[in-house]
């Protein structure tokens, strides 16, 4: 049989690159330098796209460097394979060859930039875009949004995204995730409703779900999540699609309804590590630990492997629900019995477990046995528990590690001056209150949030007028009185219709 000829090679060598078949194109990359095909441009260029196909991107790089002159071609393939920093070297390297980036060399320059957040070579590319009339290209319009998203820059994202002629799916999904991604929650439902209605086929392109329920649960948006909800039960896309069950399980337990998240739980076809995980965080945040253990023996007897996500989630339900014994056990299994290294977040978890329960000073000797440096949620965790239980000696440990650890962290003064204040060391709280004043520092003062007509009001400690506390004293007392009239009507009715047991 005869060998291949340049020809013959270059069209196995392609179709192996589409069937990702490395081991068979290494082989006729050996016929290549045996028939001595090699240099040639065509062989070689398609000898590049090989081996960026098959992820073998060192073998390709060095068949790129042996080229006497890359084609374009072969620069745009590297360029799409390349890591962000690789890929702007080859852009150099393009531009010094004399060639000017096309269509393709653009956009992956420009994903480039959105990797490495190179917002000023980003703009110029931008600039040279215009000028070269890409604007029109989809391709290259998708990618410069994505790399001002990702920069944060959602202004320009949006600039661009207004500008463009037509928009798919992927340009939708890129700036919803944008603005849900920057917490910008009236822009992300309001988008995602708008994508819903102009959108080709993004009823069911569900890359953005995730992101909108995230926003839907940071903001108690409840009504919003259960209408995104409908809308996936609707085009029955949510069963088998586990980060959406997962945004899910996660939106539902952040607006109160534990319920309606072991529900959309116990509905899906499919779950991996993180619905676990989620579900054993959403208990143990509502105070239901023994519910967040059972659902984690429920895990481990499915031979679902936890990971360290899972245990910080038990460990904290554990902590929230005074489950001393189970949290230790939980924590000494980790690495002999799951091949998880506890990191320094379970061994807050395991401080804050203690120190909840009254345990300071076992909590003291935990930190020394630690492996690894205290990081400041250890310290954090010890001083919570000391302002607990109104350990002054404890405490000032912790409090003056966190002063060095977190320098500008007022919380931390605060928490301590709390604890002399408690315990009547009122000299200790004019010292640090002195402290804080040369520090310029000051506590951000907390607030609340009612969402009124689609507005936010927010109301913060002394900033409600006196004359409005009185009335909102007067409605809310009104309000208990309604709820007692229809609580004991309810009782009334009850006595009533109570079923007649035989």
């Amino acid at each position: 049989m005869p060998p291949p000829t340049a020809g013959r090679l270059s069209g196995l060598l392609r179709r192996c690159a589409a069937a990702k078949a490395l081991p068979t194109g290494a082989q006729l990359h050996a016929q290549a330098l045996v028939g001595g095909h090699l240099p040639q441009a065509t062989v070689e260029t398609d000898l590049v796209l090989l081996y960026c196909r098959c992820a073998a991107l060192p073998c390709a790089r060095k068949v790129f460097d042996a080229m006497p002159s890359p084609s374009m071609h072969a620069y745009n393939i590297l360029l799409a394979a390349s890591p962000p920093r690789l890929a702007l070297d080859l852009l150099s390297g393009l531009l010094g060859a004399g060639f000017r980036p096309d269509c393709y060399a653009v956009p992956a320059a420009l994903r480039a930039c959105a990797g490495l957040q190179d917002q000023h070579l980003g703009a110029t590319l931008h600039g040279f875009a215009v000028q070269l009339g890409f604007l029109a290209n989809v391709v290259v319009t998708s990618a410069l949004l994505d790399m001002y998203a990702k920069a944060g820059l959602l202004v320009n994202a949006a600039r661009v995204f207004d500008e463009m002629p037509e928009r798919d799916s992927v340009v939708w999904n890129c700036m919803v995730t944008a603005y849900a991604r920057a917490g910008m929650a009236a822009e992300t439902l309001e988008l995602f409703r708008r994508a819903q209605v102009e959108a080709v086929n993004m009823v069911r392109d569900l890359r953005a779900v995730p992101s909108v329920l995230s926003i839907c649960g940071k903001e108690g948006e409840l009504m919003k999540g259960r209408e995104v909800h409908g809308r996936m039960v609707r085009c029955l896309a949510f069963d088998s699609d586990v980060p959406i069950g997962n945004a899910l399980i996660d939106m539902y337990a952040k607006c109160g309804h534990v319920d309606a998240s072991r529900a959309v739980f116990a509905g899906m076809q499919e779950r991996n590590v993180v619905s676990w995980s989620t579900l054993i965080s959403c208990f143990g945040v509502h105070g239901k630990g023994k519910e967040a253990l059972r659902v984690y023996k429920k895990m481990v007897s499915e031979r679902v492997k936890p990971n360290c996500i899972t245990f910080t989630s038990v460990l904290s339900s554990c902590s929230h629900s005074g489950l001393v014994t189970d949290g230790r056990m939980i924590f000494e299994s980790m690495s002999r019995f799951h091949g998880v290294k506890p990191t320094a977040e379970h061994y807050a978890c395991m401080v804050d477990l203690l120190g909840r329960a009254g345990a300071i000073e076992e909590a003291i000797r935990f930190i020394k046995k630690m492996p690894m440096e205290p990081c400041a949620s250890v310290w954090g965790a010890l001083l919570s528990a000391c302002a607990m239980h109104n350990n002054v000696d404890v405490g000032e440990i912790a409090a003056y590690r966190l002063f060095e650890l977190e320098q500008g962290n007022a919380s931390n003064y605060i928490t301590l001056c709390g604890i002399y204040d408690a315990v009547g060391q009122l000299d200790g709280v004019a010292g640090l209150r002195s402290r804080m004043k040369e520090l310029g520092m000051v506590k951000t003062p907390g607030c609340s949030l009612v969402v009124v007509k689609g507005r936010a009001h927010a109301f913060y400690q002394g900033s409600i007028p006196r004359y409005l506390k009185r009335q909102i004293l007067w409605i809310l007392d009104r309000l208990l009185k309604d709820m007692g009239n229809l609580e004991s009507e309810y009782e009334h009715a009850h006595q009533y219709y109570e079923p007649t047991k035989h």
